[in-house]
């Protein structure tokens, strides 16, 4: 998901989407560990996913 992406959603929707990322990322991450992914390049694809959605929320409660 693109950073121009992201400034679109609404806050509800961005903490609606990070939660579910989180979840995603939290069960591939146990999966790669139990048997290695064919492209492990998808766990840091979706890290930073879920950097950029927690950045734009930070961003916007402090303004």
């Amino acid at each position: 998901m693109k950073q121009s992406e992201i400034k679109e959603l609404s806050t509800a929707d961005l903490n609606e989407k990070l939660g579910a990322l989180q979840k995603n990322y939290t069960d591939l991450k146990m999966a790669h560990a139990i048997t290695p992914m064919e492209n492990p390049l998808q766990l840091r694809s979706l890290r930073r996913t879920v950097a950029r959605i927690a950045t734009e929320l930070t961003k916007r409660e402090l303004q």
